[in-house]
């Protein structure tokens, strides 16, 4: 377990038609949607850990995303009769799926469903050992290197909802906003960009959290308490 910079707030996704995501995460996952007048949506968890917030952008999915979300489910039929669409669930133990607009997930299917359904998030990167050790040392955790395939991933971070967070191997670069990022507080703002993280927007007066990227691009929002 590694001393962090940062604490886990929150999970954040992009929608072109926010009320389709929001209903479509609220059912996977559990939870209620709220719908705000300024086109923000928000699913309400068990804990305000659990809060995803749903966010309105122009763009349509034009490319695989970097970052997705793994869930529980005890029959991937319930995912798809929710909106989804199958993309793969012949190859793998799990069953790889796309989102109302074409967002990745993957579905894992199980005799048990944890009170949790959302399982691992799941981010494409080139050098997951340094990525995952990097994230750990910003919201806490343990890292673990599989050497052999090639993927890290950090377990036990403090107050996420999720089991995981995966980094994998992929050849090809970051080329648009990724689609889903996670929400952070902290302490020391600069000490976070000092790690590494580079400041995309500053704190202003439309918003009141900072926008940073990653070592390598992803981008994350800190929120200083």
């Amino acid at each position: 377990m590694t001393d962090r910079l940062a604490t886990y707030h929150s999970l954040c996704v992009d929608a072109v038609d926010v009320s389709v995501i929001a209903e479509f995460w609220a059912g996977v996952l559990g939870g209620e949607v709220t719908q705000r007048n300024d086109g923000v949506a928000f699913i309400s968890g068990r804990t305000p850990r659990h809060t995803i917030w749903v966010n309105p952008v122009p763009e349509p999915v034009t490319v695989k995303q970097r970052v997705h979300l793994d869930v529980h489910t005890d029959d991937v039929e319930d995912v798809l009769e929710l909106g989804a669409t199958p993309l793969d669930v012949r190859s793998f133990r799990w069953k790889v799926l796309r989102d109302p607009e074409g967002g990745e997930l993957c579905a894992f299917e199980r005799e048990h469903v944890p009170e949790d359904r959302l399982y691992e998030i799941v981010v494409d990167c080139a050098d997951p050992e340094a990525l995952a050790t990097w994230w750990a040392g910003l919201i806490g955790g343990r890292c673990e290197y599989d050497a052999e395939h090639g993927w890290a991933g950090i377990e036990e971070i403090p107050d996420a909802p999720f089991a995981y967070l995966v980094f994998v191997p992929v050849p090809e670069p970051k080329t648009v906003k990724n689609r889903i990022h996670l929400d952070v507080t902290t302490g020391d703002l600069e000490a976070i960009v000092a790690a590494g993280a580079t400041v995309l927007r500053p704190q202003d007066d439309e918003i009141g959290w900072t926008i940073l990227a990653d070592p390598e691009g992803n981008e994350f929002c800190a929120f200083v308490v």
